[in-house]
């Protein structure tokens, strides 16, 4: 018998039998090759999708929701972090972060930075002027809101970016929010030092800052050698960490408090 007529048997006498449906995309799934035998479509590389996923990661990067989730931090923990700001010899902040970095106290601390700068840098020099020339008129200096935005702010933002693509770049598994976590509570002194620095007695305001940087970059200095260990490469980064976060309490002497 031949293979066509098994096809022209009637099967609607049978129980539960179900007449066979072909579309025309099945058919189109299967092609002919040569000599009439049937084949199976090839299928393409599932490039489309992983290029949908890699454009959906990029989006994340660029999407305001992705960070709100370290925003999401109770007061204890941002008070107990900065506690454990003014006290650098302990090393193990990233410890006590653990798997939940915050953004909170690094817009919160540089922007309160920010306005404290402008502020009493402002106050600093009418207090300094009444004392020396009683007869000028004093103005409000509004430079100082947009140095200590750019100064702050850049620094706070720019410095975590550059040490993390170093670190990656020579074989370290670094966080970039994690280190915008640590720098931002790395300021946290700043902000009563910027009180005391109201003190009219230079040698005194020197040794204010001063003391205040070498705590700020112990605590950076401190963190960044337990988190990531120390080979000769590494070590001359946390020297640049230590100089650089030195060079930010000058420029808030030198710059707001002259």
């Amino acid at each position: 018998m031949d293979e066509s007529s098994y096809w022209n048997l009637p099967s609607s006498h049978l129980l539960g039998s179900v007449p066979a449906v072909v579309n025309e995309e099945s058919e189109a799934s299967y092609g002919r090759r040569g000599g009439g035998v049937r084949g199976y479509q090839t299928l393409g590389p599932p490039t489309e999708g992983f290029e949908q996923q890699s454009q959906n990661n990029w989006k994340g990067v660029f999407s305001i929701s992705s960070y709100t989730q370290y925003f999401d931090v109770d007061t204890d923990v941002v008070v107990n972090r900065l506690i454990s700001s003014f006290y650098p010899a302990g090393g193990d902040f990233f410890n006590k972060i653990g798997a939940n970095p915050d953004l909170y106290g690094l817009i919160w601390i540089t922007t309160t930075l920010v306005f404290m700068l402008a502020a009493f840098g402002n106050c600093a020099t009418y207090l300094i002027q009444k004392r020396t020339d009683r007869t000028t008129t004093w103005s409000f200096a509004v430079g100082y809101v947009n140095a200590a935005a750019c100064g702050i702010y850049g620094y706070s933002l720019v410095v975590p970016v550059a040490f993390y693509f170093l670190l990656r770049y020579l074989g370290s598994n670094a966080s970039l929010i994690r280190f915008w976590c640590m720098w931002g509570y790395s300021l946290s002194i700043f902000i009563p030092t910027a009180f005391l620095l109201l003190i009219p007695v230079e040698i005194l305001r020197w040794i204010i800052i001063l003391v205040a940087g070498t705590a700020s970059s112990c605590f950076v200095t401190l963190n960044l050698t337990s988190y990531i260990g120390g080979s000769n490469d590494l070590r001359m980064m946390m020297i640049a960490a230590f100089l650089l976060q030195m060079a930010l309490a000058i420029f808030i002497k030198v710059w707001f408090f002259p």
